[in-house]
């Protein structure tokens, strides 16, 4: 399947997929990376195995339909079967996640439906939890509240800082990205509704 990956930063979940692509765990291959941020090391990484990297500033337009818009046309021009958001920090209008409904994944550092949006690391450890983690997740138009594809958990120690415990976050989340792009590009995962299926049944979404 032909993929697409929208980034923000560094890119770490983009190699974890080019990684996948390459060592033969998905089914597919990156075909653009789209960044809404110039000069990010992300960008470098796609050029570096020879993918198209495309800067488009959110900066450069006017309201949040503008720049939807212009980045769906983008994706558009790739005929992706498959979009990943990886590290991508932009908050998307309905009419863009409704565009690509069910061929849509995202990746979020907690155990959704705890935690969503920001500083979730920093949230976990202020409420005194045991565990935290990472879910891939199905984009709907609700801030990272589409149906949950994997989770991963990690158990928080006593010693953890924000930085401890999203490095250990990191790795999980490199671990289930190319799982659940693989799942897809095999044809094994769907949207049905509001459920994530495997192999046409409800998902356990633990791994």
């Amino acid at each position: 399947m032909r993929i697409v990956v929208l980034i923000s930063g560094s890119g770490s979940n983009l190699q974890a997929i080019i990684d996948g692509c390459n060592d033969g765990r998905i089914n597919g291959s990156v075909v653009a990376v789209i960044s809404n941020r110039p000069d990010v090391k992300g960008l470098e990484r796609a050029r570096n195995h020879g993918i198209e990297a495309i800067t488009l500033d959110h900066r450069n337009f006017d309201s949040r339909e503008t720049f939807d818009a212009a980045l769906a046309q983008h994706i558009d021009n790739f005929e992706p079967e498959l979009v990943i958001l990886a590290g991508f920090m932009r908050i998307l209008t309905p009419t863009f996640t409704g565009r690509y409904l069910g061929r849509m994944l995202n990746i979020h550092p907690s155990l959704l439906p705890k935690y969503p949006g920001l500083h979730t690391h920093k949230r976990a450890l202020e409420a005194g939890d045991s565990e935290h983690g990472v879910t891939v997740h199905f984009v709907t138009a609700e801030l990272d509240g589409g149906p949950a594809v994997l989770q991963a958990r990690v158990p928080i120690l006593e010693s953890d800082t924000e930085d401890t415990l999203a490095a250990r976050v990191l790795e999980q989340e490199h671990r289930i990205y190319p799982q659940a792009a693989g799942w897809f590009c095999e044809g094994r995962l769907t949207l049905q509704g509001n459920a994530a299926l495997l192999d046409n049944t409800p998902i356990n979404t633990t791994l």
